[in-house]
């Protein structure tokens, strides 16, 4: 879910741009993240996600082909970062997300047998998880793709991070803010999401541009340190700690600022942690990554994407040549390339 403090971050530190602005650059994209974001939007009326004749869910395969497809014609770059063995402190996170997953799922077929299909539509999104098929199957075609996959040793989002950090990246893509806290010099969101939204809840819709955020900015807006920016976090809330009850992003600030850091800030309120802030900041300044990674972009492998969309999983041919056809002329329009290792 990632730590809670868009709040407090100044419009002014968050910059709309638009996807062709991104082109030529390199993005490290948090793989769990836009796999979520996937099977969650692209469901049929009733909520349920997208299946191919033998049940299998196919909905982060169609987001995965069709909006990669489109992030390449403008010449973005993406790698595709996936996440490991999370650090131990998120043990408790993990095991409430799946009581709340698994509580959501009876719900929907509660509200689906019963023809509430708006609620059963809500319920379906958060009763949306991700299992060794969606994970191995989107490696698997990112891979007919031509594209960079890299497996993280844990969070996906602090080796995205280390990417931009080392410049083998421009920036880290994700929804969460987390990103931030992990180091990365820079952080686009809404990339995978990009056009016109439903509220949750609500009949109204939104329209979603990409946002690029600088962490040094937004540190000098903030006026605090990237570990102040951490320890606010603690108090907020992280995957690693609950956090303060009662304490939000903006109270949160107004303690870093006024007491310096996360300890004497729970010193100053008579509160304690279950888990040491120490080792919370640790896991954000010197997370597990991995150096032994290969980046490069290879032409795609059409014939090898088409049998697996079309031939394995029900994929419309006409719509799958479409695509790839679009990817080819414009790859030919820019200065005559044809595959993906020119055009990058």
């Amino acid at each position: 879910m990632g730590v809670k403090i868009r709040e407090i971050i100044p419009e002014t530190a968050v910059q709309k741009i638009s996807l062709e602005a991104l082109g030529g650059k390199a993005i490290a994209l948090d793989a769990f993240n836009i796999l979520y974001q996937f099977i969650t939007i692209i469901r049929g009326p009733d909520g349920r996600p997208l299946m191919d004749r033998r049940g299998r869910i196919t909905s982060h395969l169609s987001g995965l082909f069709f909006r990669t497809i489109n992030l390449l014609k403008l010449g973005i770059k993406p790698i595709f970062v996936y996440d490991g063995r999370p650090p131990e402190l998120k043990r408790a996170t993990v095991e409430e997300r799946e009581e709340r997953r698994a509580e959501a799922a009876r719900l929907y077929e509660q509200a689906l047998s019963e023809g509430r299909i708006e609620e059963a539509q809500k319920y379906a999104k958060q009763a949306a998880s991700l299992n060794e098929f969606i994970i191995e199957s989107s490696k698997r075609l990112l891979t007919l793709m031509g594209l960079p996959v890299i497996q993280a040793p844990s969070e996906g989002e602090a080796q995205a991070a280390y990417l931009a950090a080392r410049g083998d990246a421009y920036a880290s893509g994700s929804q969460d803010f987390d990103s931030l806290l992990f180091g990365s010099p820079r952080l686009v969101r809404n990339i995978s999401i990009v056009g016109r939204r439903k509220l949750p809840g609500r009949r109204e819709y939104v329209e979603v541009e990409p946002e690029l955020i600088h962490l040094d900015k937004l540190l000098k807006e903030l006026g605090i340190t990237r570990e102040q920016l951490i320890d606010l976090a603690i108090l907020v809330g992280t995957d690693y700690c609950e956090g303060v009850k009662g304490v939000g992003p903006k109270t949160a600030l107004k303690l870093i600022k006024t007491h310096g850091s996360a300890e004497k800030a729970l010193k100053a309120l008579g509160k304690s942690l279950e888990v040491d802030p120490a080792e919370i900041r640790n896991i954000f300044l010197n997370p597990e990554v991995t150096k032994d990674y290969r980046i490069e972009w290879r032409e795609i492998d059409r014939e090898g994407v088409k049998r697996m969309l079309c031939d394995e999983h029900d994929f419309s041919e006409e719509r799958v040549d479409k695509a790839l056809n679009e990817l080819r002329d414009a790859l030919q329009k820019a200065r005559g390339m044809t595959s993906l290792d020119q055009w990058f």
